[in-house]
């Protein structure tokens, strides 16, 4: 039960600092006119990837444009991308600690 736990943390910490940085990007910053750009906003995509994922998927089946099925394997694919994220959060976390 422990590790289960520690699995829906991980995916949870990946998928609030994906909020975040999604946020944020989409505050700060406008169309990539430039190769720099294009190159940043692709590095901040690796982090912020599920929340957009998932953000467009669920406007997708709303406006009725997916199926159930496609939803399901992109919330799927949404959640394995945040667990990734939040390892990696979480493993820094614990080797700063460490430290």
């Amino acid at each position: 039960m422990n590790a289960f736990i520690v699995f829906l943390f991980t995916i949870a910490a990946g998928m609030t600092a994906s909020g975040i940085l999604a946020s944020l990007y989409r505050m700060l910053a406008r169309e990539p006119q430039t190769w720099v750009g294009t190159c940043l906003q692709y590095s901040v995509m690796v982090i912020a990837g599920p929340v957009v994922l998932m953000s467009n998927s669920a406007k997708s089946l709303r406006e009725k444009q997916c199926s159930k099925a496609a939803f399901a394997l992109a919330v799927a694919l949404g959640a394995y991308w945040s667990f990734a994220t939040g390892l990696l959060i979480l493993s820094l976390v614990v080797a700063v600690r460490a430290t």
